[in-house]
């Protein structure tokens, strides 16, 4: 079992790592090398340095905090869920025990791309499995999206319901998904006053009762979602020492709103990482 896992491997999980790691946490970040810092190409208001690549920056903070003993691993977070001393970790091919965790992995950014999905929204389109699948016994319902996420998203709900198909909208499958795969394209989402179907472009109707949005990877506020963390707006809520409502979940970065920029993020991310490193000493002397 880690002390702390962070997950985002960007600004603030890498800052987060170096401030746990060097209170002395065993500590471990979980994220991919793809993220927004390492797309920006120059960084020019950064504290003491002129100007600097993106990708650069954010390998001289995963190195720099490699060089204190942290571990990393390269996946993707699917889901969290509290189990007795901690938490526990998803990937698509592992599960990972922590006394705390650190939510990191900035802002999901998932524009609404079909008609319907925004009207229907809470009228049988939802964004978490955990929270709505119970309502969706016995029922049909689709998913959208084409990796790890969508498949764990399906996952949950075959747990309600042997009726759930997966929809990549024009996407081959990334992973391999435990139900069945349409991939035409998707036209609209369809209905009166709930959801009924969703159509394709080329004039298929699939009728469903559900359908649970999984575009990409999961965001820190989605897995805030899954565990009940409090959010406004989307943006996880915090108190004074980056906690959530949660007892050793904190958040830092782009999750919490504000101005989203490197050094806000490298400064949320020293608090979460400091803070979740002394709840989990804490925690070993009761």
């Amino acid at each position: 079992m880690f002390d702390v896992c962070i997950l985002g491997k960007g600004p603030a999980g890498l800052s987060a790592g170096i401030y746990a790691v060097r209170a002395g946490a065993k500590t471990l970040v979980i994220g991919g090398a793809d993220g927004a810092l390492a797309k920006a190409k120059r960084i020019d208001n950064y504290f003491g340095i002129a100007t600097i690549g993106g990708r650069e920056l954010l390998e001289a903070g995963e190195a720099q905090y490699k060089a204190l003993g942290g571990e990393t691993l390269e996946a993707e977070a699917t889901a969290v869920e509290m189990i007795p001393g901690g938490y526990l970790v998803h990937t698509a091919d592992r599960q990972i025990e922590t006394r705390a965790l650190v939510l990191a992995m900035g802002k999901a950014r998932k524009a609404a791309s079909l008609p319907g999905e925004t009207e229907f929204l809470g009228k049988g389109v939802s964004h978490c499995a955990v929270c709505d699948g119970f309502f969706f016994k016995k029922k049909r319902v689709g998913v959208l999206g084409a990796g790890a996420y969508a498949a764990s998203e399906a996952q949950q709900l075959l747990a309600f319901t042997p009726d759930v198909t997966v929809f990549t909208d024009g996407k081959e499958p990334a992973v391999e998904m435990p139900c069945p795969v349409e991939t035409a394209k998707l036209a609209a989402l369809t209905g009166e006053l709930r959801l009924g179907a969703v159509q394709t472009a080329d004039g298929t109707t699939f009728p469903l009762d559900g359908f649970f949005i999984a575009r990409g990877s999961a965001g820190a506020s989605e897995l805030a979602l899954k565990l009940g963390v409090p959010t406004d707006n989307g943006n996880i809520r915090v108190d004074k020492d980056g906690m959530t409502a949660l007892p050793g979940v904190f958040a830092a970065g782009d999750c919490l709103g504000g101005l989203c920029q490197v050094s806000v993020s490298v400064g949320t991310g020293a608090l979460a990482g400091q803070r979740a490193a002394e709840y989990v000493r804490r925690q070993a002397v009761r």
